[in-house]
Formats: structure tokens, C-alpha cells, sequence
């Protein structure tokens, strides 16, 4: 007697939403703690950071499927910076990197506070960070970002819960100027004012 196959899963992905390459589905690997953060959230984003890029160094240190880099880059980004510790989930996103030909993006696979210590201070207009929410890394991974983004930059960040009020991790020289909620995910957005 033959069983039935068992269905082919599709893939997970996401969509880039403007730019270059706008609707361009990228595929997402499923990972532990892997959240690729919704259309709509970005589609936010990017009406707060403005919808042209052009110029700007980005470091997305929590890449996961590389949503927020990759539209970053789609949207005229000079440089474009992934770092994601999960090797598997890395070469998909150097795979998606190659099918959109896409030269101002570079992966870094590894720990992303490894990466980050190795980094030169001040270096990148905009920084991305959407660290695993099971993990309590939010205040060093804003320690990072402090350090590596130039004053007047720019630091996105997803939570699963709102940046306000005493306990908040956020260091001295960012200052929240603007945040949301979509269902259980809190992004914010900071200014570097050092």
C-alpha cells in the first residue's frame, strides 16, 4: 500500500515594499526566534526614516531574514550590513543577496555583540535591531547601537514591549522620537544626539 506523499511546504517570505526592488518576494528560512518583521511595520518604518535612503551606511545587527536591510538597500542605501549568527539563515540571505545582485549589501555571519565590539564607532547613518524577544539582550544590543551610529543617526528598534518609562535600557545619548505598536510588536525609533 503507498502513502501519500506528504505536502511540499512553500517557503515562507517576504516582499521588499518600495524601491529598486519593490514587490521582489525574498524566501525565509524557518529559524528559531526568526520574526520577519510584517509589511506593515516596515511600510512604517520607512515613512519615518523617509522613502529614499540614497547615501546612507546601514547595519542591520539581528538580520534574520533580511527584510529591513534589503529594503534599506532597495531604497538607495550606500551600504548595507547583515549580521546574523545562525549559518543556515546567513546563506539565505547571501543567496538573496546574489539573485538581486545587490553589490551594497554585505553578510557578516556571526555573533552579532562579537561583530558589533569589532566595529568602528560612529560608522553608520541608520541601525537596525530586532533581537530575539526570548532573549534579554535589548540593552546591550542599544549599548551597540549608541556607539555605532554617527550623531544624528538613526536607531530602529523592535520590542515586544513599549522603550518608555525608567526601566527602559536606552542609553543617554538616544533619544525616542517616535513608536508604534502593531498586535504584540513595539517598534521605536531613536536619534543619536551625541
Amino acid at each position: 500500500m503507498n502513502t501519500p506523499a506528504a505536502p511540499r511546504r512553500t517557503p515562507a517570505q517576504v516582499r521588499i515594499i518600495g524601491g529598486r526592488w519593490k514587490r521582489t518576494p525574498l524566501p525565509v528560512l524557518e529559524a528559531e526566534g526568526l520574526r520577519p518583521t510584517p509589511d506593515r511595520v516596515r511600510e512604517t518604518l520607512f515613512n519615518w526614516l523617509g522613502q529614499d535612503l540614497t547615501g546612507l551606511s546601514c547595519l542591520d545587527l539581528f538580520a534574520g531574514s533580511g527584510a529591513l536591510g534589503f529594503e534599506a538597500a532597495s531604497r538607495g542605501a550606500a551600504q548595507v550590513t547583515l549580521v546574523e549568527a545562525n549559518p543556515r539563515v546567513a546563506k539565505q540571505l547571501r543567496d538573496n543577496q546574489y539573485r538581486l545582485d545587490a553589490a551594497q549589501v554585505r553578510v557578516i555571519q556571526g555573533d552579532a555583540f562579537a561583530v558589533a565590539a569589532g566595529m568602528p564607532t560612529a560608522g553608520f547613518d541608520v541601525v537596525f535591531l530586532d533581537p530575539p524577544f526570548a532573549e534579554d539582550w535589548l540593552g546591550p544590543a542599544l549599548e551597540h547601537a549608541a556607539r555605532l551610529s554617527r550623531p544624528g543617526g538613526l536607531v530602529y528598534v523592535e520590542t515586544d514591549r513599549a522603550l518608555t518609562g525608567p526601566q527602559a535600557p536606552v542609553p543617554a545619548s538616544l533619544e525616542l522620537v517616535r513608536q508604534a505598536r502593531a498586535g504584540a510588536v513595539h517598534f521605536h525609533l531613536l536619534v543619536h544626539r551625541g
